[in-house]
């Protein structure tokens, strides 16, 4: 049975938490959805990786301090516009620099939901005529 979640196409992702545990674990979920997926340990790293590299999508996991998750966004959209970012753990706050956010409780199945019905929507748009 096919994944109702595997992407059309293979979006590169950057995925941070606080805990190398978890980080470990849900970036191989993620990547087993069919996404190209590089890790970052806290906040510095992924400052560092924005640096070299674009990305998709940038999630934010609920490991990384209320602190990193609000100022993050600010740096990755400074760094890379038309990055995405995913802050996860906001308990419905919304936030100017944040494409999308999931609640406390959310599953990886619905991070990687919602990853892709934005990213479709979003493509959708990019080749609708104007």
């Amino acid at each position: 049975m096919a994944n109702r979640n595997q992407p059309s196409s293979s979006l590169h992702v950057l995925y941070s938490e606080g805990d190398v545990d978890l980080l470990r674990e849900q970036a191989a979920l993620i990547e087993s959805a069919g996404y190209r997926v590089e890790t970052a340990l806290g906040r510095k790293a992924v400052e560092d990786a924005l640096r070299v590299k674009s990305y998709d999508w940038v999630v934010l996991g609920p490991t990384l301090s209320k602190n990193d998750r609000h100022h993050l966004p600010y740096m990755v959209k400074k760094t890379r516009g038309s990055t995405r970012v995913l802050v996860m753990h906001t308990d419905g706050e919304r936030h100017p620099a944040v494409d999308a956010n999931l609640d406390t409780g959310a599953s990886i199945q619905d991070l990687l939901a919602k990853i892709a019905a934005l990213s479709g929507a979003m493509a959708k748009r990019a080749t609708a005529p104007h």
